[in-house]
C-alpha cells in the first residue's frame, strides 16, 4: 500500500536527520509519496513567513506529517510554528515515548514510559499581554472539554498498549480552580477504567520521583507547561533529547517529529544524531497502519545504537548522520 504523507524538513540539522529518516522508511520497505513544504526559518526564507497556506494546506490534504526541529525566535519575532500547527488542527495529545536504550550511558536501565500531554491550552494558549509599563500577564486556560478528552486519550492508550497505570502531575494544591478542573476529570475517566490504576502526583513531586524511581511511572498525563519539563526531564534519563521521538495528534491528523532543537551550529556537517527523528518515522509507520515496519525500524535503531562505533558523536561515538544510517539499513 503506497501512502500520502507532507514533509517539513525543518530548520538547521533538520534536512539532515528528516533525510535519514525518509531513506529508512524506504528501506524498511514502505512506500510513501512524500510531498515536500516549508516552514519555520526555511519557510521565512522561501515564502516570508514562518507558516505559508502551503504547509496547512499540504497537512490537511494528506493528514499525516514528519516534521524536523523548527527555529523560533525566543523573546521576539514570530510565534512557535509548532504551537500554531498544533492550534490549527487541533492535535491536542502530545505523545513522547522514553524507553531506555541498551549499551548508552545511564545510572537507569528499565525506564519505559508514556508521557501524555494535553496540547492545546494552559499557559501555552498564548493569552498574554501587558498590563501596564512592566507588568505583563498570562491567562491559563483550562477546559472540561479538553481536560476530559487527553484523559480519555491517556486511558485508551494505556489499554492500547497493555500498560498498568495513569499517573496525572498537577497542582492543584496551589491552582486549586485550573488544576482542579483537569484533575477532576482525570478522576472521572479513571473512574470509567477501573482495570487501570490511577495515582495522582503533584508536579514537583513527580519531578524528584522521575530522578529517583523512574520505574513507577507508566502513563503519565499532565497538562501543557508540566508536559513540556517533564518530557525532557524523562529524556534525560535514557540519553537526551537526540534519542526520544514525539507526536502530537488529533482525531484527524497526526504529525511526527523530534523534539529537539535546530542544533545551527552543527547544521551541515554531518554531525547530527538522527536517532529522534527515526524514532518519530516509526511512530509514524504504525499511525499508519504499518505496525510491523515500525517496529523492525525500531528494533534497527536501538541494535545501532548497542554499537559504540555506530553512535553519533554526541553520544560519545565517532559516527556521522551517514554513517549512523547505513548502520540502521543494515540490520533492518
Amino acid at each position: 500500500m503506497r501512502h500520502q504523507a507532507t514533509l517539513i524538513s525543518g530548520d538547521g540539522i533538520g534536512p539532515e536527520v528528516t533525510r535519514a529518516a525518509y531513506e529508512l522508511i524506504q528501506r524498511a520497505g514502505v512506500a510513501v509519496d512524500w510531498e515536500e513544504v516549508f516552514a519555520g526559518a526555511a519557510g521565512v526564507a522561501k515564502h516570508g513567513e514562518p507558516m505559508h497556506a502551503s504547509v496547512v494546506d499540504s497537512i490537511r490534504r494528506t493528514r499525516v506529517a514528519l516534521k524536523g526541529p523548527l527555529e523560533t525566535p525566543i523573546g521576539k519575532g514570530y510565534r512557535s510554528v509548532n504551537v500554531a500547527l498544533r492550534a490549527e488542527f487541533d492535535l491536542y495529545a502530545c505523545v513522547r515515548p522514553v524507553r531506555s536504550i541498551p549499551g548508552l550511558p545511564s545510572v537507569f536501565k528499565n525506564v519505559d514510559l508514556v508521557i501524555v500531554r494535553e496540547n492545546t491550552e494552559g499557559l501555552y494558549a498564548g493569552k498574554e499581554h501587558l498590563i501596564a509599563k512592566g507588568v505583563a500577564e498570562t491567562l491559563k486556560i483550562v477546559t472540561e472539554a479538553a481536560s476530559t478528552r487527553i484523559a480519555a486519550y491517556a486511558f485508551a492508550l494505556a489499554h492500547r498498549e497493555k500498560r498498568r497505570r495513569v499517573t496525572v502531575a498537577h497542582k492543584a494544591n496551589i491552582m486549586k480552580i485550573t488544576d482542579g478542573l483537569f484533575l477532576d476529570c482525570a478522576r472521572k475517566i479513571a473512574a470509567a477504567n477501573p482495570d487501570i490504576e490511577y495515582n495522582e502526583l503533584i508536579v514537583d513531586n513527580t519531578a524528584m520521583q522521575l530522578v529517583i524511581r523512574p520505574e513507577r511511572f507508566d502513563v503519565l498525563l499532565t497538562d501543557n507547561l508540566y508536559g513540556d519539563i517533564l518530557s525532557d526531564e524523562a529524556a534525560g534519563l535514557v540519553g537526551g533529547l537526540g534519542v526520544v521521538p514525539g507526536a502530537n495528534i488529533g482525531d484527524d491528523i497526526a504529525i511526527f517529529e523530534a523534539v529537539h532543537g535546530s542544533a545551527p551550529d552543527i547544521a551541515g556537517q554531518g554531525l547530527a544524531n538522527p536517532v529522534a527523528v527515526i524514532l518519530s518515522a516509526a511512530m509514524m509507520l504504525r499511525h499508519l497502519g504499518e505496525p510491523d515496519a515500525a517496529t523492525r525500524l525500531e528494533s534497527a535503531t536501538r541494535a545501532a545504537l548497542a554499537d559504540p562505533a555506530a553512535r553519533t558523536r554526541d553520544l560519545g561515538g565517532p559516527a556521522t548522520t551517514a554513517t549512523f544510517t547505513a548502520a540502521v539499513a543494515a540490520r533492518l
